[in-house]
């Protein structure tokens, strides 16, 4: 397991280009592995997680090649899956288990898809039981009062439901139910508390299915087809996100981040840190394959304390540990409310936070599944924190989190177990010296 040696720098300084957006790069594999015919995808993501997907869909008979960042996808359309040899193994992909959950319940054949053993742990029943609601057969490992991976799925012969989102807004819960509803009988609808990302109905919309929207509910009508088009991935947000963080809070910091996906469901991230006062700016907006994207400009500036509410979190739930730091940066408090879902993440990132903030002695004021509470500052002048040594938990966000902090930090930082980062940024490292001068990142093995 690699581990990474970062020294502090006085800024950030450069143009870069961060790779494609997993959810966006899952969806398109999916999609495309469901239209008859060949669908070309560019600016793919090839990290851990989206080749998890690309090789479950091999295992069930589409035929997918992936040279780069750049994949042709050649299926027999929505009933063209064959039934699998051996198990379908989605590694630590959350978004490959639970949004494949839907499309095999669809089938007119038994699977059995499990994980590794965090991603085991990690819970089905929000997606197994609408699933199971439209008719498909269902068993998983019962621990405690829900279901874990390996699950065997006995799908066709599917109804459509309405289904309601009350506690939590999952993009993919939703994803899942209507993939499932691809393949049933009349409509399905998905209606959530609030909007979750919409990358899935923007991509079958695309597509050409029966597809409405209306506010937070979605509804499809099942037994049609998809047409076959190209689709073009723009660049992560969410891997925007540490650069954006980084060079707010680093004085005298310029970087521009170029074709970025600014879907309004993901861009949480950049209406939190505006709130707190950041100095972003997109430039050369657009849009391809029914998905806005944007350069983004950053310029250091002096950020400040605000209160985020539940209904923000869907929009920046995978962007709450680099939000943080930027919190800890922040003149003021923060307040993170209605963060109980970063408990069942890739680790228990609420306490994988507090150990971060720990490792490099910051304090929090709160660290419960009811909110996260960063004290920041209450001098003109930005915090001052030591270097530490600190483990990512098998988390690449927490990992990359970790190395960041390094960067702002007033000494040496160690961040062990990082080969996590691999599952969605895999040049992370490599991009991040592009803007910090030479010898700032070292990596042993």
């Amino acid at each position: 397991m690699r581990s990474i040696i970062v020294k502090p720098v006085n800024k950030l300084s450069g143009t870069i280009c961060v790779p494609g957006d997993k959810s966006i790069s899952h969806r398109a594999v999916i999609l495309g592995s469901l239209t008859k015919g060949t669908t070309r995808v560019t600016g793919f993501l090839e990290s851990e997680d989206c080749m998890r997907t690309v090789k479950i869909f091999r295992q069930l008979g589409v035929d997918i090649v992936v040279s780069g960042n750049e994949v042709v996808i050649t299926s027999g359309g929505l009933h063209g899956l064959k039934e699998p040899k051996g198990d379908l193994y989605a590694g630590n992909s959350g978004t490959t288990m639970r949004l494949m959950l839907g499309v095999l319940a669809g089938q007119k054949f038994t699977s059995r898809i499990t994980g590794d053993d965090s991603l085991c742990k990690r819970p089905m029943q929000r997606i197994t039981e609408p699933l199971r609601g439209m008719g498909a057969k269902i068993t998983g490992t019962v621990k405690n009062d829900g279901e874990y991976a390996p699950i065997v799925v006995s799908g066709g012969d599917l109804s459509g439901i309405d289904h309601k989102s009350v506690l939590v807004a999952s993009a993919q819960v939703k994803s899942a139910i209507l993939l499932a509803g691809l393949y049933a009988k009349g409509e399905t609808s998905v209606l959530e508390f609030s909007k979750s990302r919409d990358h899935t109905e923007r991509m079958l919309k695309y597509f050409g299915s029966d597809l409405k929207v209306d506010e937070n509910k979605v509804s499809i009508n099942g037994e049609g087809h998809l047409m076959s088009k190209d689709i073009v991935v723009p660049g992560d947000i969410s891997s925007a996100a540490f650069f954006m963080v980084a060079a707010s809070c680093l004085e005298g910091s310029e970087v521009t981040i170029k074709n970025v996906g600014v879907n309004p469901t993901r861009t949480g991230i950049i209406d939190v840190m505006k709130d707190m006062k950041a100095n972003i700016e997109l430039k050369n907006e657009k849009t391809i394959s029914e998905e806005p994207r944007a350069d983004i400009l950053v310029k250091s500036s002096r950020l400040k304390g605000i209160t985020i509410e539940p209904s923000e979190i869907p929009r920046i739930i995978d962007e709450i540990p680099i939000i943080a730091v930027a919190a800890a940066f922040a003149q003021g408090e923060t307040i993170i409310k209605g963060v109980s879902e970063l408990k069942v993440k890739e680790s228990n990132r609420l306490m994988a936070i507090r150990d971060l903030f720990h490792y490099f002695e910051m304090r929090l004021n709160d660290c419960s599944s009811k909110r996260l509470v960063i004290p920041g500052d209450q001098d003109t002048k930005p915090k001052t924190f030591p270097g530490a040594v600190c483990n990512s938990l098998g988390d690449h966000r927490i990992a990359m989190t970790g190395i960041i902090m390094g960067l702002m930090a007033k000494g040496e930082t160690i961040v062990y177990d990082t080969d996590c980062i691999n599952t969605s940024f895999p040049n992370f490292i490599e991009i991040l010296k592009e803007v910090t001068p030479e010898g700032t990142i070292k990596v042993e093995k």
